[in-house]
């Protein structure tokens, strides 16, 4: 059997192995739909145009806290009871804002705001800190730790060398302060990408991760993920690069970088999980939908990773 296949059949298996996401106890005694608290929709478990739970669940989701401010671009065709950016804006509502194209903000050309788009001048999230495009450095060495898929929970097993130690000293805060994205098909997104006020923003690309969305987009691969997917994967990457994971990792801080035992920073630590529940929601719906349909049955899950 091809290595590959084999991976993708494991990761498919478990995709959320590893991962530290809260109990769904409180979606799951839900017995049905209640109205919005702002709005009086009738909702399932949140309103997808408020970004708010319904009042039987206020409380008892988990609350994410971002490092950086994200905001999300959709499409005006977007399906708001489908698209995964609501997940988002619920989730982190201190830290995401969804705009309905196209009512776009006015960016500053700082260099602290990036888009998430692929292309020719795209960079990866490594090149943020580093600004090499060749040479190894602590952040491909954290970087070669990340799992292809979702499973982050192993320990690093690396011994970092005593030469990576100034870009550690100097990673103790993320090079950029907000992310945008676009939440469409990859048709639409074109569309958006190609206005004015986003073509100023720097680019960024992430690395390829097998998406577990149960959506099916025709003549897309298997890693274009969803919105919610993508911020996920941008922050471990983020974070990783950073901050790297595994107490292991933690030990080698502690001896030589004082730094980050800055309070000031409650996030420099190695990556625990701190952001696996943006996909609180997500996780909910794959396994409440994979209690109907076997996963090969999907036509999204048949979609090649080229």
């Amino acid at each position: 059997m091809n290595p590959k296949s084999e991976e993708a059949r494991n990761r498919d298996e478990n995709p959320f192995e590893g991962m530290v996401i809260a109990s769904s106890e409180s979606l799951d005694n839900l017995e049905g739909r209640s109205a919005c608290p702002r709005c009086g929709k009738s909702r399932m478990y949140f309103c997808y145009t408020c970004y708010v739970p319904v009042s039987l669940i206020a409380g008892k989701i988990p609350e994410c806290k971002l490092p950086i401010k994200v905001d999300i671009i959709k499409h005006r065709r977007e399906i708001d009871g489908k698209s995964t950016s609501a997940h988002a804006a619920v989730l982190a509502p201190n830290d995401v804002t969804v705009y309905t194209y196209p009512d776009v903000p006015e960016y500053p050309q700082d260099g602290k705001t990036v888009l998430l788009f692929p292309g020719a001048e795209a960079r990866t999230v490594q090149e943020l800190f580093t600004g090499k495009d060749n040479a190894p450095s602590y952040s491909d060495l954290l970087l070669a730790e990340l799992p292809s898929g979702y499973n982050v929970g192993t320990l690093m097993t690396k011994v970092l060398k005593h030469q990576d130690i100034n870009e550690i000293q100097h990673a103790h805060k993320f090079p950029i302060d907000r992310v945008v994205l676009i939440d469409s098909t990859w048709n639409q997104s074109r569309g958006i990408y190609a206005d004015e006020r986003l073509q100023k923003i720097p680019t960024i690309v992430l690395q390829r991760r097998a998406s577990q969305f149960w959506r099916h987009q025709k003549g897309s691969p298997r890693w274009y993920l969803s919105t919610i997917e993508a911020l996920h994967q941008l922050l471990l990457e983020l974070h990783i690069c950073a901050w790297g994971r595994s107490e292991q990792y933690k030990s080698f801080l502690t001896v030589y970088s004082p730094v980050h035992k800055d309070n000031n920073h409650p996030q420099c630590q190695p990556y625990i999980g701190q952001y696996d529940n943006l996909l609180y929601f997500f996780k909910f719906m794959y396994e409440k939908l994979h209690k109907l349909y076997k996963h090969e049955s999907l036509l999204a899950y048949t979609r090649p990773m080229t």
